[in-house]
């Protein structure tokens, strides 16, 4: 397979013409990168499980790793998922958005669930994704249309540096809007289960759902036994190059391993301004946790091309969304060796 055509639209106007010609290839069974609030997703027509296979192969990812299932409104919900109307009234309140949620699946292919009981399913809220499934009349499966285990894509740049000809089409539809994952919560047990924070915070899931548990996996402190939706296992979001969480003062940190002869880079968060460190480079991601995730992933991919060693990632605050972007920089930490 060659290079991807590349289709551009309009990420709030998406010109439906435009996206005709994308619906035919997923009618022929295949792959669609495109864009969604959160990251660029590797898209198939849930019914296809050919191009459901597709995008395993495409992307290296391990066969006991499920995909979200992309709706546009709720009668494909019921379709999918067996779900009661009391949550459907709460999720009406939280879709479309950035938000995934796992329920009991009903009519939904054992390659999409990776052969659990559960789907995972989310209506998201970019026109461009939204405009796409409903003229295609179905639902789409789509993990992150990346390599399994690097950085998400934010951009059609990063979609094509990662994938190239394995994947069919790529609809640019411009940055994405938040920049890390969705949310996921499953709503199978009596007291929700956060298995991945993302940029619906868990406070913001507590006044919808009530009380929700957030297990030490979903904070990116552990590796869950079992990947009942994307992100829960694995490493995952990392880039080549080795990535430390710093807990103490980041600079002191780079002056330690310019010492050594190391060049790190340094990644600055927060309203101030960043610090001069002889020897080191400084990577500003943004002044408040918003932007900072928004710039997370290109960063990541920033530092396998920067002339430097190593990334030094300041631990922040586990609030909102910087509950998400710790998850993200522990899992993409992990596996680096210990050079501080």
């Amino acid at each position: 397979m060659g290079a991807p055509r590349i289709i551009k639209v309009d990420p709030l106007r998406p010109e439906r013409d435009r996206l005709a010609e994308v619906v035919d290839v997923l009618r022929g069974g295949g792959i669609v990168a495109f864009p969604t609030e959160t990251v660029y997703g590797l898209g198939a027509s849930v019914a296809r499980v050919d191009a459901v296979a597709k995008i395993f192969r495409a992307k290296g990812r391990p066969q006991d790793n499920p995909l979200i299932v992309h709706i546009a409104a709720f009668d494909q919900l019921h379709e999918i998922a067996v779900v009661d109307s009391h949550i459907v009234d709460k999720l009406a309140e939280v879709w479309p958005g950035p938000v995934t949620v796992v329920l009991k699946r009903r009519r939904v292919p054992d390659a999409v669930t990776a052969g659990r009981n559960t789907v995972a399913v989310r209506m998201p809220g970019h026109p461009v994704a939204l405009a796409l499934i409903e003229l295609l009349g179905e639902p789409v499966a789509a993990p992150s249309a990346n390599r399994a285990g690097k950085p998400s894509p934010t951009a059609a740049q990063h979609v094509v540096e990662d994938l190239n000809g394995d994947v069919d089409l790529v609809v640019d539809g411009g940055e994405t809007f938040f920049g890390v994952e969705s949310t996921i919560v499953d709503l199978t047990q009596e007291t929700p289960i956060l298995l991945r924070p993302g940029p619906l915070t868990v406070e913001e899931l507590e006044r919808v759902f009530g009380p929700v548990k957030v297990p030490d996996f979903a904070r990116g402190l552990s590796e869950a036994e079992a990947a009942l939706a994307p992100g829960m296992k694995y490493r995952h979001y990392a880039p080549e190059k080795p990535l430390l969480v710093v807990t103490t003062d980041i600079v002191a940190a780079a002056s330690t391993l310019v010492g050594r002869g190391l060049t790190p880079c340094i990644y600055w968060v927060g309203p101030e301004g960043p610090p001069r460190v002889d020897g080191a480079r400084v990577m500003v991601l943004g002044r408040d946790p918003y932007e900072v995730a928004r710039n997370l992933y290109g960063g990541l991919r920033m530092l396998d091309k920067e002339e430097c060693d190593v990334g030094l990632f300041p631990a922040i605050e586990e609030k909102g969304i910087g509950l998400a972007i710790m998850n993200r920089v522990r899992k993409a930490s992990r596996g680096s060796p210990g050079l501080l």
